[in-house]
This record gives C-alpha cells, sequence and structure tokens, in this order.
C-alpha cells in the first residue's frame, strides 16, 4: 500500500512536469498588472524596500508574470533552482514528501512574499516543492542571475535578502522544534495564533483569518492526521474558543485559546 501511494505521488509529478504544460497559463513580459504599472506592484514587497523606482523598472523588463492554476505544481523536488519568484496573488503552500509519499508542508506564502529563493544561496536543484492553493496563482519569475545582479548594485538588498533568509531558517527550526517537542492541540493552537498575527483582522474583540486551507492542509502542516486536525478544531469550537468554516476562522478570545 505504501509502495502503490509513492507511485502515484511520483506519477503525478512526471504527470504534471512532462507530459502537461503544468503551471504556466500565461507566461510573458508586460507593463502593468491590475491596472498597475509593474513597479508600482514590486514597491509592495517587504524585500524590495530599498529599490529605487529606476531599480524596480529595471526588475520590472527582467521578470516574467506566470499564473498556475489551483492545485498545481509551480516548481518540483529536483527542478533547477534557476528563478526566484515573487507572490502577486493567492498562496502557494511549500514542502517535500516523505519516502512513503505523504505531503509534509513546511510553509505557506502570501502575496507580496518571496519564495523559491535558496537558487541565491548557491542551491542547484530544488529540495522542496510549490504548489497553488485553493485559488489561482499569479507570481512574476525572476532569473537567479539577474537577481543576483540586482542585489550586487545595491547592498541593502542583499541585507534584505540574509534578513529574508535568516527568518526562513528560524521558522523553520521552530517548526521541526515543534514536531519534535509538542502534542499536536499545541501544534494546531500555535498555526491558529501565527495565521492570526500575520493575516488575521479585528472584529470587535475577536479576530477572523481568511486561511483558503482544507483540514487537510493544517494536518499536512502540523504534522498530524485530518481526523485529529477535525476532533481538535470541533473541540475548540465546542468550547467556544473558535469558530471556523471551509475559508475562515473566528477566534473569540486570543488570551484564552490555549
Amino acid at each position: 500500500m505504501v509502495k502503490s501511494q509513492r507511485n502515484m505521488v511520483l506519477a503525478q509529478f512526471w504527470l504534471q512536469s512532462v507530459c502537461l504544460p503544468y503551471v504556466i497559463v500565461s507566461n510573458q513580459r508586460q507593463s502593468r498588472m491590475n491596472g498597475q504599472p509593474l513597479h508600482a506592484v514590486f514597491q509592495q514587497f517587504p524585500m524590495l524596500a530599498s529599490l529605487s523606482e529606476a531599480e524596480l523598472q529595471r526588475l520590472a523588463l527582467m521578470a516574467e508574470r506566470r499564473t498556475a492554476p489551483r492545485h498545481s505544481f509551480i516548481y518540483l523536488a529536483d527542478q533547477p533552482s534557476d528563478f526566484v519568484c515573487l507572490l502577486a496573488g493567492g498562496a502557494v503552500k511549500i514542502g517535500i514528501y516523505s519516502h512513503d509519499g505523504r505531503e509534509i508542508i513546511t510553509n505557506i506564502q502570501h502575496p507580496f512574499t518571496v519564495f523559491g529563493e535558496l537558487g541565491l544561496t548557491g542551491e542547484q536543484s530544488r529540495v522542496e516543492f510549490a504548489s497553488a492553493m485553493s485559488r489561482d496563482v499569479d507570481y512574476f519569475a525572476i532569473r537567479v542571475e539577474d537577481f543576483k545582479y540586482l542585489m550586487q548594485q545595491n547592498f541593502s538588498l542583499s541585507q534584505a535578502v540574509m534578513l529574508y533568509l535568516g527568518e526562513r531558517l528560524r521558522r523553520a527550526e521552530r517548526h521541526w522544534e515543534s514536531l519534535i517537542l509538542k502534542d499536536v492541540r499545541t501544534r494546531i493552537v500555535e498555526f491558529l495564533k501565527e495565521s492570526a498575527g500575520e493575516r488575521g483582522r479585528q472584529v470587535g474583540f475577536e479576530t477572523l483569518v481568511k486561511h483558503g486551507l482544507t483540514q487537510q492542509d493544517i494536518a499536512n502542516l502540523v504534522g498530524a492526521s485530518r481526523q485529529t486536525v477535525t476532533a481538535i478544531l470541533n473541540e475548540l469550537k465546542k468550547s467556544n474558543l473558535i469558530h471556523f468554516n471551509r475559508n475562515t476562522i473566528l477566534i473569540r478570545d486570543m488570551d484564552k485559546l490555549n
């Protein structure tokens, strides 16, 4: 059964990476996005805050706008790590597959963040996959060589990249420590609090989080079974600590959620 599951995953990888145009719906250089010039779009990325308008315009000439359909792969493990991705719309999950074919999500990327950046550190082949989640994803692909050129011209950008990579490492360490040292309920509660802190919106004394994750996605992120995640979320709901539906989670009181 385990071997069969792994073969199914490998077959899916092969079909999407070889037989199908698996990621790119549109692959073109454009001067505008949603009515905005591209350099104005790039200004919304914290990592690019130090770039001048001229540098942002140069970046716009380097960038290829791409669209990945929901649930499709943007790249796979072992593919060349030759471009950096700037996420403009939608959500992307980053992860790995275990030897028995189980998906393990290591991070969720949201708009105006950067992913696929390990090529800047010398990575030759991807060690993770990236795939669109519940809606189509708009992103810009920039060749590693082009992005490195910008870093050489702008020391503040190099610093921003180092800080980003440092935070990525710290986040990964916290994630693996949590998987090893904490029970599933604690991991789920920490996921809820982290999501609220990053993307939550205050509604009176409550916090509303729009997440777009399935319960299986949450299970793959916290290292648990879907049934366990469902049971714990229902327990928190019964205790009136949260309310949830398919796309949102409402946290009643952050201080009482523990």
